[in-house]
């Protein structure tokens, strides 16, 4: 590889195959820094990129939006960072800054929002160009390895978390123990919540206590509505799991005011009856991730509790296999790449 170039895998065009390609070495413009990455979070949103259903899309694409790496280089108009800082992108790449939401500050929700790996080229590669707007500091107590999936899946359940309205004491229950779940009952748990883990088979339930749930509700043998209810009712349920029928069938568990916080994207549409809601005053919110200083509180919680993604390796030039491994959905339990650097 010549001295001014880097890897970088791409998707040529939907639906196709990764590719390794040698590019040259971008140079980031006004607003902009350069990152060497060192480390990138497979995530499942990842298959927007690849299998291309994301609007507006253009090709090709390096996918990649759980970055952790270090800054390389500045672009003019930026201030307040420095070369050689440890920083990090998710979810959140960037706001236009002119739209109504940015004009109220609600820069998660920018009309014209950017995500890396998205609108422009994301961390499966050497370098990345992000706007600063982007940026997290990464803690020295973390690794790269440790940082990526707290951009995403981390700053995703943490976020949603602390914007139920439950409070220390209060019962909360976590659907779904996978990518996102594995963390939500982390979080839930070191906020002082009385933690339910509810998932399928009674096989995960070792995992869901030694990752701090309070109690178990295998979801195929018991009905988990009324084992939360047997509980006194769940104040806010994080749903992780893709599945609208797994959804519509814990929102009876919810206590008077509860609220059903949805992460987990799926397109299907939810069956919950409107009687129920009206009658326990219940809430269906869905939460998307964060912005930058989300991400940097994630990851600061993170290193203050202890909480830490469970992780499988895999080196960038084995991107195929590692999305492979993420979209089987046995994965244990995020995917991430490392560039050497």
């Amino acid at each position: 590889m010549r001295r001014n170039n880097m890897r970088a895998m791409q998707v040529p065009h939907p639906n196709g195959p990764f590719e390794l390609v040698e590019r040259e070495i971008p140079a980031p413009g006004a607003g902009a820094v350069r990152i060497k990455v060192q480390a990138c979070g497979v995530c499942h949103s990842d298959s927007l990129t690849k299998e291309g259903t994301f609007p507006g899309l253009q090709y090709p694409r390096v996918p990649g939006h759980e970055v952790a790496g270090v800054i390389d280089k500045l672009g003019p108009e930026v201030s307040g960072w420095e070369i050689g800082q440890r920083v990090g992108v998710g979810w959140f790449g960037g706001h236009c800054g002119y739209c109504d939401s940015c004009r109220r500050g609600d820069f998660i929700t920018c009309q014209n929002g950017q995500i890396a790996g998205v609108t422009y080229d994301g961390g499966y590669a050497d370098y990345l160009i992000a706007p600063a707007a982007a940026l997290a500091l990464i803690p020295g107590e973390l690794t790269a390895v440790a940082a990526a999936p707290l951009m995403c899946a981390g700053i995703t359940t943490f976020n949603a978390l602390r914007h139920s309205g439950a409070r220390p004491g209060d019962l909360v229950a976590i659907l779904g123990i996978g990518g996102l779940g594995h963390l939500g009952v982390q979080f839930a748990a070191k906020m002082g919540f009385k933690t339910v883990a509810i998932a399928r088979g009674q096989d995960k339930e070792p995992l869901a206590k030694q990752l701090g749930a309070w109690h178990y509700v295998d979801s195929q043998a018991q009905d988990p509505a009324a084992e939360l209810a047997k509980l006194g009712g769940a104040k806010a349920i994080l749903a992780t799991a893709t599945s609208s029928k797994a959804m519509s069938a814990v929102a009876g568990g919810l206590s008077v005011n509860g609220k059903l916080m949805i992460i987990g994207a799926t397109m299907e549409p939810l069956d919950i009856p409107p009687l129920l809601l009206i009658m326990r005053r219940l809430s269906i919110v869905g939460w998307p991730s964060g912005t930058s200083m989300d991400s940097q509180d994630t990851l600061a919680f993170s290193v203050l509790t202890g909480v830490r993604a469970m992780t499988e390796v895999f080196p960038l030039e084995r991107a195929a296999e590692a999305y492979e491994r993420m979209m089987s959905g046995r994965a244990r339990f995020r995917v991430v790449l490392t560039t050497g650097h």
